[in-house]
């Protein structure tokens, strides 16, 4: 077993003994403790790190991950999602603007190349931490009014929902890991080499009629997906 492992695998009784949120020892203790190098303890760290059971704040060191956040992938928006676990959700605005659909979106939202769609982009937040970075393209012609009515810091479904009409009879879903760019990266308050969870979804009303797309980026060692699977008919 290579020496770095066996102290990763000791440093988890470590964090258990700690509990959630409480600081690491000091590498020095740390490495007496194991009798091992800097470098051989800082690579066990950096995989636990990565494994989301230790979390690293700037300027105060690396302390105990609590359990990871829960989205269930279904047709439920993250404000409801977090909230049924008890965390407060909340949202931090980066853009809201009309522009032009490119011949992708354009072909994903079934609207022509060039037409107006609203762009909406803000960081999410979990108890006040950030968690991810959400971009919503939906389709201008449709809500005429969104602007006038929907505030970014409140459940942008809810609106739609309640105040805009819309019926949420489905939606496509995919999800993938990747690295954020140095931007993304930049406004979640994350290490760019830490792996992250891009979701994109396509939804559509009751008509059938595509009507929003989302690109969601979520930090991986915050976050995770859930879903309930039953058999086909």
């Amino acid at each position: 077993m290579p020496r770095y492992y066996a102290v990763k695998v000791a440093l988890l009784d470590v964090i258990a003994e700690l509990g959630d949120d409480a600081a690491l020892p000091s590498e020095r203790e740390l490495c007496e403790r194991f009798d091992v190098s800097r470098a051989t303890l800082r690579q066990a760290v950096g995989e636990l790190v990565l494994d989301g059971r230790l979390r690293r704040r700037q300027g105060s060191g690396t302390f105990v991950a609590g359990p990871k956040l829960v989205q269930p992938l279904a047709l439920v928006s993250y404000t409801e999602g977090l909230r049924r676990q008890g965390i407060e959700p909340g949202r931090s605005l980066i853009t809201l603007e009309r522009i032009a659909a490119n011949a992708g979106l354009a072909s994903e939202l079934r609207i022509g190349t060039g037409d107006e769609v609203v762009h909406l982009e803000r960081v999410l937040l979990a108890d006040s931490e950030r968690v991810g970075l959400e971009s919503t393209y939906l389709v201008a012609a449709r809500f005429p009014t969104l602007l006038d009515v929907f505030d970014p810091e409140d459940s942008l479904y809810a609106c739609l929902r309640d105040q805009l009409g819309v019926v949420f009879a489905g939606a496509d879903e995919r999800v993938e890991t990747v690295l954020a760019s140095p931007r993304e990266a930049l406004l979640i308050g994350t290490n760019p080499a830490l792996p992250m969870l891009l979701m994109h979804r396509v939804s559509w009303d009751a008509d059938g009629k595509p009507f929003e797309r989302v690109r969601s980026l979520f930090r991986g060692d915050r976050l995770s997906f859930s879903a309930r699977l039953t058999p086909e008919k």
